[in-house]
């Protein structure tokens, strides 16, 4: 018995010897790191990126961009950044975008939400509440296919089931009212089902990418995948584990991220058109953020082997870290779209800030534990 006391012992101390040696990444640098990005963003706010004016404050783009700087907010602790987004829901007198009915125009209300959370405020999220009120009580009859783009009413493309779906889990959540919940598990489980790729794993960005090919290989665009598994981290954090929203979404999730790590590539990024990295080989880091967002918060959630997935995490850390600017801009970002496409090095969009911010307080809270 001593023995194989002594064995177990020397076990357990060499396993944590190797995942000392794999986590090479230092909590310090992380966050050192995620406030030089979120600094140079906020300094370059107001400015133009992909398109030829700044977004609306309440756009989708900057709804991404407040998801990632709630969670830098709270891993750094510091009230500058509380102050930044609080000017925001003040200025946008807390009110979604200008589509009722369009998830894009909802992905803001995740910060609201959290600024309730945090100060208590009632005016935080009495119209985001109303919104989804009157969505609920007049849903829309349009079909699941996006045809053109003539069908935006409801969740068409796999973006949207990161703007819309966790506004509602987060308000049946506060409120106690399950029917914002009850109808978003209907309207995602219709967009898994038009989109998802039951044999791959991944999403399609919408139907026009259906059984087409490009280069012999499916085309699943990587933000597009990103969206989705980020969104899906952001639902599981609203419910209980064991509940049956969890666990819905909990599978997704597993199957998504064991096949993220099969085809990363070996520089860490992941190829804009996820099957096909020979095809394209410069990296981009929105998507790729968005998957290390996501692997890391499966490690923190005790979903994900840490000794198995911790060092495509680190990998995909080494490699956005290598594309920030000597001033904190986050470069390859691949601009708006809706499909696998180029980025470069100088050029960035705040969705991709976004989405950083969010893997760099994951990461940091990994290895902090």
């Amino acid at each position: 018995m001593r023995i194989l006391k002594l064995f177990s012992i020397l076990f357990i101390i060499f396993f944590n010897s190797i995942l000392a040696e794999a986590q090479t990444i230092k909590p310090s640098a992380v966050k050192k790191e995620m406030i030089r990005v979120a600094d140079w963003q906020i300094e370059h706010f107001r400015e133009a990126y992909t398109k030829k004016k700044p977004h609306h404050i309440a756009d989708w783009t900057n709804g991404a961009l407040y998801v990632g700087m709630v969670k830098h907010a709270e891993t750094t602790k510091k009230n500058k950044y509380w102050k930044w987004l609080r000017s925001i829901g003040n200025e946008q007198n807390w009110k979604l975008h200008r589509r009722p009915y369009h998830a894009d125009d909802h992905a803001i209300g995740q910060m609201f939400i959290e600024l309730y959370r945090k100060y208590g405020d009632p005016k935080m999220i009495k119209e985001t509440q109303k919104s989804f009120d009157f969505i609920i009580e007049n849903p829309s009859k349009e079909p699941i296919t996006l045809d053109d783009y003539k069908h935006l009413e409801r969740w068409t493309w796999c973006d949207a089931l990161f703007m819309a779906p966790p506004v509602c889990a987060k308000l049946s959540n506060i409120t106690g009212d399950t029917k914002y919940s009850d109808w978003m598990m209907g309207e995602f489980e219709a967009t898994k089902q038009h989109l998802y790729d039951f044999d791959e794993n991944l999403f399609y960005r919408d139907n026009s990418y259906i059984g087409k090919l490009a280069h012999g290989n499916k085309i699943f665009w990587s933000r597009g995948n990103g969206w989705v598994f980020g969104g899906l981290t952001l639902l599981m954090d609203e419910y209980a584990e064991g509940s049956k929203e969890y666990e819905y979404f909990k599978d997704i999730y597993l199957k998504m991220a064991k096949k993220l790590i099969e085809i990363q590539t070996p520089q860490g990024h992941w190829a804009m058109s996820l099957l096909s990295q020979d095809i394209y080989p410069t990296p981009e880091t929105s998507g790729t953020s968005f998957f290390t967002f996501g692997l890391a918060w499966g490690i923190n959630n005790g979903l994900l082997d840490k000794a198995t997935y911790l060092p495509h995490i680190e990998k995909a850390w080494k490699s956005l870290c290598g594309h920030i600017t000597k001033d904190g801009m986050l470069g390859y970002v691949q601009p708006i779209g809706a499909a696998p496409g180029k980025a470069w090095a100088d050029k960035t969009e705040v969705y991709g800030t976004g989405a950083f911010l969010a893997a760099g307080a994951e990461i940091y809270k990994m290895l902090k534990k």
